[in-house]
């Protein structure tokens, strides 16, 4: 069963998403166009790294990854090149910058207002709660109001 779980992980491995004929002859090269690739988004799959997807357009820009680092580029100029053809939403992480400033912040803000009107919507609650307690114990009947309605209804 051991061993079986062990081929169904190895398999299933994102490893396999880059062909052989992808991998660079220069380990430091391959290593460096591994980065690189891990931290950009498959425009198909989504949410997967162009390093795990096996789509077509991940494999182009895993060769155009490479491309660009045999031509001599720096992995920031490497990144910053597939940014501009693709725009930003091509990042895994994107920065934290710009308009992105304002979507990073908009979750964390509306969380807090959210909960800043559940503890007033709360509290308001608790105040009329108590406020009809305190009228309903106004307009309670006295010990001789009681015996006398007690008395009219045995009657």
């Amino acid at each position: 069963m051991k061993r079986l779980a062990m081929i169904l992980l190895l398999v299933a491995s994102p490893l396999w998403a880059v062909q052989p004929d992808e991998i660079l002859p220069d380990p430091a090269m391959e290593a460096r166009a591994r980065d690189i690739s891990a931290g950009l988004r498959c425009l198909v799959c989504r949410n997967e790294s162009i390093d795990e997807s096996n789509a077509e357009l991940a494999r182009d820009l895993r060769l155009l990854v490479r491309e660009r680092l045999l031509e001599g580029d720096s992995n920031d100029e490497v990144v910053a090149y597939i940014v501009d053809r693709y725009g930003e939403y091509v990042l895994l992480r994107p920065t934290l910058t710009g308009s992105n400033l304002l979507l990073w912040l908009a979750g964390p803000a509306m969380a807090l207002l959210g909960l800043g009107v559940a503890v007033a919507y709360l509290r308001r609650q608790s105040r009329r709660r108590g406020e009809a307690e305190a009228d309903a114990a106004s307009q309670a009947l006295s010990a001789a109001e009681q015996a006398r309605l007690d008395e009219i209804m045995n009657d």
